[in-house]
């Protein structure tokens, strides 16, 4: 199907189609660990007699690395929007015109003309939100708004604190912490950034993604992470309460794309027509607790999102919250080093 038709009425009626064919085959989707509504994914296969499979990944990194090794089989996947820009650049997306299919007058005008997909010609959104502090309030009941409780950890919190293993995102908070630029090249930052890195590590209990499990449980006692998992974490555990680092902390918003070697294209199109739906949208945040950019998606979430902490941002603390931007291939790769030696 060529979603650049120039007729009008053709596009129309093909996209009418498309809301009611029953479409055959299979759609596999590479997206983040515990991020894909298994609600929405049944709806979906059962609106269009499509198997889905869902394989998840762990980092921005690591989606990357192997999509570009080739060979994967994957449709779609859910890049953060500083990773958009490398994915078009190399040519591993295929420009599939979300914004011409029918339900994408629903994206919220704030996420239309993003700097990382203009006018939205490869991806549409998936969920945006923020990396914050989740702490257990029965264990350290000082101020949770800074990441000096995963840099710096007050000694209730040593060895009981888990941070999220995505280097963008610590980076990010610890480049603020310290006083610094996203995207900075200054040597001494750069280098105070590393060793309070490598001094902090030693001081944290692990650096993975059971958050949703070990927050609540107690088996952490406090988390640099996505405000999501730590709004699931809450409805758990009353005892979790949320920080908004003040000296910086970063935005994101994931989008679905298509892969340029896709090989079930059709199917992938419907998928991206598909959560621009409100109320599929809705399913998406309600299983993970993440805003969506999906207009008129609001009325179908549940109560427990309304005001949450977590989701709504204090104004003493939006000013500190950036969306990453993508840094220059040279800076990546000063990164990329610091984040080496944290991991080694």
């Amino acid at each position: 199907m060529n979603w650049k038709m120039t007729a009008a009425g053709a596009m129309v009626a093909i996209l009418g189609f498309a809301g009611s064919a029953a479409a055959e085959g299979a759609l596999n989707i590479y997206n983040w660990g515990d991020y894909t509504s298994p609600e929405m994914i049944k709806k979906f296969e059962d609106k269009y007699k499509v198997k889905v499979t869902v394989t998840d990944y762990d980092s921005n990194d690591t989606a990357l690395a192997k999509i570009r090794a080739g060979g994967h089989g994957f449709d779609i996947v859910v890049p953060s929007a500083n990773y958009v820009p490398i994915w078009i650049k190399e040519g591993l997306l295929l420009e599939a015109r979300p914004d011409q299919m029918s339900n994408f007058k629903n994206v919220d005008e704030r996420w239309v003309n993003v700097p990382w997909d203009p006018g939205r010609h490869y991806t549409v959104p998936w969920q945006w939100g923020l990396s914050g502090i989740g702490v257990n309030k029965k264990v350290y009941g000082g101020d949770v708004n800074t990441s000096a409780i995963f840099l710096d950890p007050p000694k209730e919190l040593i060895g009981k604190i888990n941070v999220e293993p995505e280097m963008s995102d610590v980076l990010f908070a610890t480049i603020k912490y310290l006083g610094g630029d996203w995207c900075t090249t200054d040597k001494e930052i750069l280098k105070k950034a590393r060793d309070t890195l490598v001094a902090a590590k030693p001081k944290w209990l692990a650096m993975d993604y059971s958050v949703t499990e070990k927050l609540p449980s107690g088996d952490y006692a406090g988390v640099y992470y996505w405000n999501g998992a730590i709004l699931r974490s809450r409805l758990k555990n009353p005892d979790i309460v949320f920080g908004y680092p003040k000296e910086g902390y970063p935005l994101f918003m994931d989008s679905v794309a298509i892969l340029k070697d896709a090989k079930n294209v059709e199917n992938a199109k419907l998928f991206m027509n598909f959560i621009m739906e409100p109320e599929n949208a809705a399913l998406i945040s309600s299983f993970a607790k993440y805003a969506n950019g999906i207009k008129g998606s609001d009325q179908f979430l549940p109560a427990d999102m309304k005001d949450a902490p977590e989701l709504v941002i204090p104004e003493q603390f939006k000013k500190a919250g950036e969306f990453l931007a993508t840094c220059a291939p040279e800076v990546n790769e000063l990164y990329t080093r610091i984040w080496t030696d944290v991991n080694k």
